[in-house]
């Protein structure tokens, strides 16, 4: 039975791991809060893009030939990108962005095919090479704040590696953010573009009453296009491999936090629960000496009796 010294250290441990918990907690809070403002910021950005790249698809007399919405007749090689962070105590934030990267390894080699590894984050590339995969392409350092540029850098990598013909489908799998208690694996095709999601066609009942209006405006109304149509699209599809990039870096930034907040908050309710216990435990030690004592001090008067 452990003395009530030893008790008594154990409470100060745990106090000071909690100390720690909560203030990770309050940190990454604040983090999740600009995290947030992040992704509302890229929404409108993102809307506009796909806008201007559906007005030009339309304006254009034909489409340019642009590799990456060319679909391979044969796959043989799948690009996996998994989107990870640097650091851990995040509760499966990272765990399960790995089981599910090793899920779908499992599934596009009983089809037949390689699979080319992409990790971004720390935690993502040291997984990878612990299970001794080769890591095509690795990019760290920048998971608590990504910015537009890295996420160019990993869209530019990837896009050359499918149009030299290295993957002939790039996956991509991260952390997508609903709420600091709740995120979801979201699992979407990066390349080849889908003409559907890039060039026209949003779905109608998800746009408000006014912006229908303004779109119809906006599909009467004569446009004149310099530099051609041709070449406005051919630019801006690149950047919408950027963008949805760039998102789903935005996504799991929040997710990182939001589940790094959820994880301390839950320690330090534990380390509440444990001091309680031990606090107990000692004052039930306390009780079990002073009782102790009396009885020495009774039997030693009865001995002088």
């Amino acid at each position: 039975m452990a003395s009530l010294k030893d008790i008594r250290s154990r409470i100060s441990s745990v106090k000071n791991v909690k100390k720690i918990t909560r203030a990770m907690e309050m940190v990454a809070a604040a983090r999740l809060r600009r995290a947030e403002q992040r992704i509302e910021h890229l929404r409108p950005y993102a809307d506009a893009l796909r806008r201007m790249t559906r007005r030009a698809s339309e304006g254009a007399e034909k489409l340019p030939d642009i590799p990456i919405l060319e679909e391979r007749e044969e796959v043989s090689t799948v690009g996996l990108l998994l989107v990870t962070g640097d650091r851990g105590l995040a509760g499966p934030f990272n765990s399960q962005i790995i089981r599910a990267g090793n899920k779908r390894r499992g599934e596009i080699e009983d089809e037949g095919h390689d699979v080319n590894w992409y990790a971004s984050g720390r935690r993502g590339v040291s997984s990878l090479e612990f299970r001794k995969f080769e890591v095509a392409g690795g990019y760290t350092g920048f998971t608590d704040r990504p910015t537009y540029a890295d996420a160019r850098r990993i869209a530019d990598d990837l896009t050359s590696a499918y149009v030299d013909g290295k993957v002939d489908r790039v996956e991509v799998i991260y952390n997508g953010y609903i709420s600091p208690m709740n995120q979801e694996v979201r699992h979407e095709t990066l390349l080849p573009l889908q003409q559907a999601d890039v060039l026209g066609e949003e779905d109608e009942e998800e746009q408000s009453e006014e912006e229908r209006e303004q779109e119809e405006r906006h599909r009467r109304a004569l446009w004149i296009y310099e530099p051609s149509a041709e070449e406005i699209l051919a630019r801006l599809v690149p950047d919408y491999v950027e963008i949805s990039i760039y998102r789903a870096l935005l996504e799991s930034t929040a997710s990182e936090h939001g589940a790094r907040m959820t994880a301390m908050r839950s320690a330090s309710d534990n380390a509440n629960e444990i001091i309680d216990d031990l606090t107990l435990e000692a004052n039930r030690q306390r009780q079990a000496e002073i009782t102790q004592e009396i009885m020495e001090v009774v039997a030693g008067a009865e001995g002088l009796r």
